[in-house]
């Protein structure tokens, strides 16, 4: 029996295997009709101090994280339509752990069948956990998930 893949979903976060993993997805989705979700998770650890957690930068910096991730996701979704001629894409960005949001949360929102993610992303720090979120997607998503390297 042949799995047709027609809904996934790829996490990006400007690295190279997020990239990577993007081509596969539409790759993937050329071949079954699918359609390829984009989607960003702005990590809320980051705007928290070591002092309680309290958001530690004021409301024009997360503001302005949201608008720099909208325009990289629009530039994603054009770049695709242009190079690619698939233009059956999705573009998402959300608040969250990376690690619940693409697993669990985003997959309750809409109905992915496979979800594609790099190996590691763009953080230094994330590199030393060797894929922490890949990992925990890994483990808990209740979807297939291909891992692309």
């Amino acid at each position: 029996m042949e799995q047709k893949y027609r809904s996934i979903l790829v996490p990006v976060d400007g690295s190279k295997n997020a990239e990577k993993a993007l081509k596969k997805a539409i790759e993937v989705a050329k071949r079954n009709n699918g359609r390829v979700e984009i989607l960003n998770v702005i990590d809320t650890k980051q705007f928290t101090n070591n002092f309680g957690g309290l958001v530690s930068m004021s409301g024009d910096i997360i503001y302005s994280t949201f608008e720099a991730v909208q325009q990289y996701l629009g530039k994603l979704k054009e770049n695709i339509a242009k190079e690619e001629g698939f233009t059956n894409v999705g573009v998402h960005a959300r608040f969250g752990s990376p690690k619940v949001v693409i697993a669990r949360d985003f997959i309750e929102d809409y109905p992915i069948d496979l979800i594609i993610l790099g190996k590691t992303g763009m953080s230094a720090v994330g590199r030393i956990f060797v894929g922490a979120v890949t990992d925990g997607v890994v483990r808990t998503a209740k979807c297939d998930v291909l891992v692309v390297s």
